[in-house]
């Protein structure tokens, strides 16, 4: 099943057009055959879901069915989760506690990592695909305190950190029966839109029209790409939306930490001029190894899996044989470097690559300044689009 989707991912970011493999124009050409084989039948199912999507959202417009966030138009990569983050730990500093609702993907990573990150403080966790019931049950027991928005800041009504004064909803663009004051629409800068088409031909779950409905467009590792390509990926939104304002975001590297060790902090220099082996089972492996090289190692080799992969056996057994083989290479033994996404998904398996060294890199998304978009200005854009409702 691992080998069908990397096909499928591959064929969902690859242009659908002839090009010769002298010329480097990469297409179909680029595609095997069995690949080639599968384009029809993603093509009729990809034609079907829109179809769906369709009338689902004519449904919803004309009130057929129940109104009761950060999301994405494509899967996986995107910083919807740390962009979560970065929300819920604003609301914090100004003394306001959100209650933050994740699916829970696979074997609920991302929803783990924000528990442990949030241990210690007021914000709550609600794990669960019926978002709405989730939100009720914390409401119910919790209570909702109101807050009014002063011209400096976001003021409680009623200083209480018990109580939930906000709700943020992880990956909810098409979670259309909860209503919501403000949508957050985060684009991957790596690999966008690939080739445009709908799931499962292409990666998007909506056509780019969707970006109609964005209160606020944020780039995604915006840092890791060429001036041409963030003017190129501009223009496309601004094709879709003229008016909601567009940001600019990067995973900054905070530090590292051993695996079972999470509140031991160890410095980025611990890997410099080392031998690195990245593994990572996530929507963006790229952006990983990049950031990983940039903390000058003295090689990084990589493994990527599919996005939420849970690490059995097997898997275990050909990341040893690469370690060993770097091993041999290098004359030293090889530091493997996980995200802390991986981590929370199943701590205990990296136990089993003893003898050698498993750390954990965390990261922070940060906006980028440009064109005077700073990260003030998308927390002030936050507060006056919440001042309107």
């Amino acid at each position: 099943m691992g080998r069908v989707r990397k096909m499928v991912n591959e064929i969902a970011y690859t242009p659908l057009i002839w090009s010769s493999r002298v010329e480097g124009g990469g297409g179909l050409s680029e595609l095997s055959t069995i690949q080639l084989s599968l384009i029809p039948l993603l093509s009729l199912t990809s034609f079907l879901y829109k179809i769906i999507l369709s009338l689902r959202h004519h449904l919803y417009r004309f009130r057929l069915l129940p109104t009761h966030s950060v999301g994405n138009l494509s899967w996986g990569g995107n910083g919807k989760t740390p962009m979560v983050e970065f929300i819920a730990h604003c609301f914090l500093h100004s003394g306001i506690s959100p209650l933050i609702l994740t699916r829970g993907y696979g074997c609920a990573d991302e929803a783990k990592m924000l528990q442990r990150h949030f241990h210690a403080t007021s914000a709550r966790i609600g794990v669960g695909a019926n978002r709405a019931a989730i939100a009720t049950s914390f409401l119910q027991n919790y209570s909702y305190t109101h807050h009014r928005l002063s011209s400096q800041h976001i003021v409680p009504s009623v200083p209480n950190s018990s109580t939930i004064g906000v709700v943020i909803l992880d990956d909810g663009m098409q979670h259309l029966h909860l209503g919501r004051d403000v949508d957050i629409v985060m684009v991957n800068g790596m690999m966008p839109w690939g080739n445009r088409k709908l799931l499962p031909l292409g990666p998007l779950r909506e056509p780019l029209t969707a970006l109609t409905r964005a209160n606020i467009v944020v780039v995604h590792h915006a840092d890791l790409m060429l001036e041409q390509e963030i003017e190129v990926l501009e223009l496309t939104i601004r094709e879709n939306n003229k008016a909601a304002p567009i940001y600019y975001a990067k995973m900054t590297p905070s530090h590292l930490f051993s695996v079972g060790k999470v509140s031991c902090e160890l410095p980025l220099a611990a890997i410099h001029n080392r031998t690195i082996f990245c593994l990572s089972a996530i929507g963006c492996a790229d952006s990983f190894a990049r950031s990983i090289e940039q903390l000058r190692p003295r090689c990084v080799d990589r493994m990527d899996f599919n996005d939420h992969h849970v690490f059995r056996s097997e898997d275990v057994e050909k990341i040893m044989l690469r370690l060993q083989e770097l091993l041999v290479k290098f004359g030293s033994e090889p530091i493997v470097i996980v995200t802390e996404k991986d981590y929370d998904r199943d701590p205990k398996m990296f136990r089993n690559l003893e003898p050698f060294e498993v750390l954990v890199l965390c990261s922070k998304l940060q906006i980028v300044s440009r064109a005077g978009c700073t990260d003030e200005q998308f927390k002030k854009c936050i507060k006056q689009l919440l001042k309107a409702f």
